[in-house]
């Protein structure tokens, strides 16, 4: 019986506390509604963001110690909750010194157009013509053939007048004789990246910033460079490997192997799926199509 008797008061005890968590809560109204909404909107693209980057190695050790501090409270272990109490300052100030970077590219997308476009339908237009497409395809595979390495970055709404201050002004019609010049082995220009705007090679030999997330060791720097510039803006990047011969694009933190020219084809703005007069679906929209097209 007074066993019985200790586990019912262990029961009660604890939903005691579960109670009085839950009374600190405001009443539910109308309004808790739409801030549930806009809070797990923005969770949501908060997780997107941490995904890709090395804060989500952080953000698991951050679930871990969550977990241990609710264990501690639920269980009334006064120490270790002393403990965490006094850690905890620190240990968000010094999270927002390692991160840095990572909360710096985190608020430039926030202040550009593309995130606003991802919030809300808006028409987009391609400025690659079908011709600018078929020069890049075609030195891709020509590179390709003879493993010449190459980095070749499409801007699209985002200007990238920044990486093209880095590198040296071309102001060249594309094609394919002329970037395939540009790669060439020991001449002046094949270092970097060159920049493709509105049917002009505007730049080359650019510096783009080099991305932070994991990647097979079978890709190199060329790869990681295209992952950067593709986390902090919308650019489209074509990457041509100087090892294997393999070309890969990235977009919008990802990279995709490409197989043959049809595939490279369809990632080039002028191509892609949204095309001239088409709206750009709603986030969650557009994030379900995805899925789709992976099953």
């Amino acid at each position: 019986m007074r066993r019985k008797r200790r586990k019912e008061r262990k029961l009660l005890d604890r939903f005691a506390v579960l109670h009085s968590w839950l009374s600190l809560l405001p009443p539910f109204t109308k309004t808790s509604v739409l801030e549930i909404i806009i809070l797990s909107y923005f969770i949501y693209i908060c997780l997107l963001w941490i995904k890709n980057t090395r804060a989500w190695q952080l953000l698991k050790g951050i679930l871990v110690i969550f977990t241990f501090t609710a264990f501690a409270v639920i269980f009334r272990l006064s120490t270790i909750v002393w403990l965490i109490e006094r850690i905890s300052t620190a240990a968000i100030i010094a999270a927002v010194v390692i991160f840095q970077p990572e909360l710096r590219k985190a608020l430039e997308q926030l202040g550009s157009r593309d995130f606003f476009a991802k919030i809300f339908p808006e028409q987009i237009s391609t400025d690659n013509s079908q011709n600018t497409v078929e020069e890049i395809v075609t030195a891709c595979f020509e590179m390709a053939k003879k493993k010449t390495g190459a980095l070749i970055v499409l801007e699209q709404k985002q200007s990238l007048r920044e990486i093209e201050d880095t590198g040296i002004r071309i102001n060249g019609i594309v094609s394919a004789a002329l970037l395939i010049n540009i790669f060439e082995k020991n001449t002046p220009l094949h270092d970097g990246a060159v920049v493709i705007a509105h049917n002009i090679v505007t730049a080359a030999t650019c510096y783009l910033p080099l991305s932070e997330a994991e990647i097979s060791k079978a890709y190199g720097t060329r790869h990681r460079a295209a992952l950067g510039i593709s986390e902090s803006t919308d650019a489209v990047t074509v990457v041509v490997s100087e090892e294997t011969g393999g070309i890969s694009v990235t977009l919008q933190g990802r990279l995709i192997r490409i197989p043959d020219r049809e595939t490279l084809r369809s990632y080039l703005p002028d191509n892609r799926k949204e095309k001239k007069g088409a709206q750009r679906p709603f986030l969650g929209l557009s994030f379900l199509r995805r899925r789709e097209e992976k099953r």
